[in-house]
């Protein structure tokens, strides 16, 4: 099973190949995802490394909304679906 981190990294990927590496507006993350990422963090790092706040996403901000099913926000305005 592919982690949360690697889907959103494919699909920022897939996001600079497509809009001339245009940065995505935001991924939106429910709470429990954002957990699930922070997680992936976690497990990918040596403790004290890295920022666990969780606020970006290889410089594309992060925001949270309770009813977000896990969406990037393209640079158009466009949802595209993490899962």
């Amino acid at each position: 099973m592919t982690t949360l981190y690697l889907q959103m990294t494919e699909k920022l990927s897939e996001h600079w190949r497509a809009n001339d590496n245009a940065y995505p507006q935001k991924f939106v993350l429910s709470p429990a995802l954002r957990a699930e990422y922070v997680h992936c963090l976690e497990l990918m790092t040596i403790p004290g490394e890295r920022d666990m706040s969780a606020t970006k996403h290889m410089g594309v901000r992060i925001e949270i909304d309770e009813a977000s099913p896990g969406v990037m926000v393209a640079a158009d305005g466009a949802e595209v679906a993490l899962r």
